[in-house]
This record gives structure tokens, sequence and C-alpha cells, in this order.
């Protein structure tokens, strides 16, 4: 998890299916909105193609995500998410679309105002400013302020109007984010079925990003500020959490997704290097993570690795729990286990589970234990693929620990 306010992503894109001739959707890039509390937007775009069974999909920077399940009925459109427990309910008229954007929580409903324009190319404005200033290369970024200040590391390329890039934090990054400089001012944003993100900043000088503002989901607002520092980085991943003292391993027992109990006692795990996924299926680093964690699974699992997957959902609800991580198994097609613990995202209840952790700082926290089953690495966080060069450095630096520890003999 990045931070606590934000409402939590992997972007979509990909084949939709448009399920009745009345709900028939104008081919080519639309402009969508989702609108906070303060009356800001946050914008992204989709692009609808095909003719009878059409493609739906929503764009940040780069990268694309399926939506599988579109339906309609009259003038209505529901747009189903695949992930994140969330989904559009929408009307379409002359003008587009309009309805809300839900997302369902442990306890309750989050909705956000939403309305969609088509032949609409545009992100934040059909004409520009000529920039005043090029953002490309690395800032070091300060959000919020007093106790809840955080530390992050700002990377953004720059063509012409256009700027792409992320923020990186200690628990993970941002991931893409798509906007434009304005004459003397930066805009941000990204969508991605579980995070609605905009920043915007005055550009003051070559140097120097001010008076940021950052909205997150419905009603989530924080300030930061930025200066050019190429040298900028974070605290290394490995340092942020670690055993007790007087503790060499990890123990739990929880059910899986069918109800069995799973123990790292269990026969599977003996003489095995084994990965240890603290996750949510709420939370779009881990759905980065797992996407890297199920291929790596297919190319390790042969020689002599284990993944298992502990899941923080929002709620303890059992039943509920194992809806969404049902969804998510079969996203990704997960073939290690996921186990549902019982216990909420909450840190402090994660903690709980796993007394022998001095602490959890972050979703994803990945678990790295040899063959003799002690903890030899404890990673919080994960890069994404929208980090680029921090994202292909963790996986050559992973698969090569990996390497060593299946090169040692168990004691």
């Amino acid at each position: 998890m990045i931070k606590k306010l934000l409402i939590g992503s992997v972007l979509l894109a990909g084949l939709s299916q448009i399920a009745t001739a009345q709900t028939k959707l104008t081919k080519g890039l639309w402009r969508g909105a989702l609108k906070t509390t303060s009356g800001n937007e946050i914008p992204f775009n989709f692009e609808v193609s095909g003719t009878g069974k059409q493609q739906v999909a929503i764009i940040n920077s780069t990268e694309h995500f399926k939506v599988p399940e579109v339906t309609g009925k009259g003038d209505s459109v529901f747009i189903k998410m695949p992930l994140f427990d969330s989904e559009f309910r929408l009307k379409q008229d002359a003008a587009g679309l309009k309805g809300q954007y839900i997302r369902h929580l442990g306890e309750k409903d989050v909705a956000m105002e939403f309305a969609a324009t088509p032949n609409t190319p545009y992100r934040f404005f059909k004409d520009t400013e000529k920039p005043k200033y090029n953002v490309s290369g690395r800032w070091s970024a300060i959000f919020g302020e007093g106790d809840s200040r955080d530390t992050t590391v700002g990377e953004f390329k720059q063509t012409g109007a256009k700027v792409t890039g992320t923020f990186l934090t200690t628990t993970g990054d941002y991931r893409y984010l798509e906007g434009v400089v304005n004459g003397n001012k930066l805009y941000l944003s990204c969508f991605d079925g579980g995070h609605a993100f905009l920043f915007t900043a005055n550009i003051t000088d070559d140097n120097t990003l001010a008076d940021g503002k950052f909205y997150a989901g419905i009603s989530g607002k924080e300030t930061w500020t930025a200066v050019r520092n190429e040298n900028a980085k974070l605290p290394d991943a490995y340092s942020l959490a670690a055993l007790k003292p007087g503790y060499k391993k990890l123990a739990f027992n929880f059910k899986d997704i069918e109800g069995k109990p799973v123990s790292l006692d269990d026969q599977r795990f003996k003489n095995k290097v084994v990965i240890v996924q603290i996750l949510g299926s709420w939370c779009p680093n881990c759905m980065d993570e797992t996407a890297y964690m199920v291929n790596y699974y297919k190319k390790y699992h042969s020689r002599g690795v284990e993944v298992v997957g502990l899941a923080y959902e929002r709620t303890t609800d059992f039943a509920k729990s194992q809806r969404t991580l049902a969804q998510l198994k079969t996203r990704f097609d997960i073939k290690y286990p996921l186990l549902i613990t019982g216990y909420t995202n909450n840190k402090v209840e994660t903690a709980k589970s796993l007394p022998m952790l001095t602490k959890v700082v972050g979703f994803p926290t990945t678990i790295i234990i040899d063959k003799s089953g002690d903890v030899r690495k404890i990673h919080t966080g994960f890069s994404g693929p929208g980090t680029g060069e921090h994202y292909t450095e963790f996986i050559s630096e992973f698969e090569k620990l990996t390497d060593d520890l299946l090169a040692e003999k168990a004691l």
C-alpha cells in the first residue's frame, strides 16, 4: 500500500464486450473524468474499438489492462472491474456517459461522480500553453507536513508538453502517471481501477516544483513540493523490516481459498526456498508483484522454490475475502496457494498475525526463506514496471538471490 489515503490500483485495458446494440459506444478515444469532493477532476483516457464485440481499453501512459465484464441494458452500461472490487454504473446519452464509479470496501461503498465524452483524445486540456520548463529527470519530493511527511523520488520524462513518469516511495510506486506541462504548471493523473490520482504543481524555475497538490480518490488531499536532484534515492528496501531478536524463522497457520489449513511446516515447503508474499487484493503494487511472481514461480518452481501469498483484506469476513481472492487467482492464473489470514490491512493487525516481525511497513512485503527454513531477507514494497530500470534491477537482484539460495545445502 502506498498511503492510507489512497483509494487503493493494476491499470485497466484490453478486450471488453459491449453486451447489447443499445449500448454500442462511439469508436475512438474518449476522455473520462472522476470528480472529487473538492470539485477537482481526475481525468484519464480510454479507447473503444470493434464493431460487433466492441473493445474497451483504459489508458495510462504505455500500460493497458483487461476489463472482462462490460454489460448493457437499454441506455445503461455496467463495467465491473476485474480487481479491487469496484465498478462503473453509467447512463449513455448524446453527450457520452454519466454515472458513478463505485468502490466496495469492507463495510461500506464509496462512489465518485463520473462523466466521459467520445472523440476526445486529450487528457487535461484541448489546447495547452507552450511549456516554460522541462521537468525531465529525477526529483526529491516531500508529501505532507509534520509527522505525516513522506519523502519520495519523482522520475519524469517530458516530450513537448506531454509528461510521463511516477513517484517512488518506500512501499512501492504511484504506477503509470501521465499528464502535461501547461505554461508553468505541471498536471499528472492516473486511474487504474483501484487508485485515482491527480497531481498539480507550479514550476517556479528549472529546479523547483512548488505549491503542489495531491488528490487521491474521492476526498484524499495532501500538499507536496519537490526539488531537482539527480542523486535522490530511497532507503534500502531490505532494511525497513526484520525479525525480532531471538527469531530465525517465520511461522503461521492460515486457511487457503478452499478452507484448507496451510503451514510452513507442511511437507511441500520442506528443504525448499520459500517466498512469502504479504499482500492484499485491494493493493495495486501487490498486483504488480503478483504479475511478476506468477512468472517467477513458473521459472523456479521445478528447481525447488515455493511461493505462498498471505492475504490481508479490508474485511475479516472469510466469504468476502474468499470471493475477492478467487477473482485475483483467476485474473493472474496463480498456481501457488493464497491464504486468507483473517486479519485486515491495518498494519498493526498485520503485525499481530506475524509476531516474530519487528513491524510491517507496507504492502506488499516479501519474505525470503532458505532451504533450512530460516528467514534470510525481508523486502518492503515493490517497484513495478512503471518504474522502468528500477523494476528490471529488482528482478535481476531478486533472481540472483534465488539462484544463490538454491545453490546452498539445507542444514
